[in-house]
């Protein structure tokens, strides 16, 4: 739904604000709303591109504080720094076996995500992401 319905109806506004401001440009007295009708449906695309990113990225920190976690229940120390995000992300799908393993290894080799996914032999299903 947002995908597709949602972002196509933002898409088909903005195309008709476009058209209204165009339609309105020589009458003075349409002139003000039709630019403050496309002002907001150019907004209305990037609350919902931030609304979107901004909620990605709380993810990608609480799985970054849960493998972190994770980690360090197991080890006693703390994932390395050199993991980027992605590196985390990718190795939530290990399980407990191989999890230490696999990230010092993406550490060291600077594996990337798919990589690192492609090398998890027991899959861990994340099925609280949304």
């Amino acid at each position: 739904m947002f995908h597709y319905v949602l972002l196509g109806i933002l898409a088909l506004t903005l195309i008709g604000s476009v058209v209204n401001l165009y339609l309105s440009w020589g009458d003075h007295t349409r002139l003000y709303s039709a630019s403050l009708i496309f002002v907001l449906a150019l907004c209305m695309p990037m609350v919902a591109f931030f609304a979107r990113i901004f909620s990605l990225k709380a993810q990608d920190r609480a799985i970054r504080a849960e493998e972190n976690l994770r980690h360090f229940a197991m080890t006693g120390k703390l994932l390395d720094p050199r993991l980027t995000i992605r590196q985390i992300v990718g190795l939530r799908f290990a399980s407990d076996g191989e999890f230490a393993a696999l990230a010092a290894r993406a550490a060291k080799e600077g594996l990337s995500s798919d990589d690192i996914k492609k090398a998890v032999k027991d899959w861990r299903a994340d099925l609280y992401r949304v």
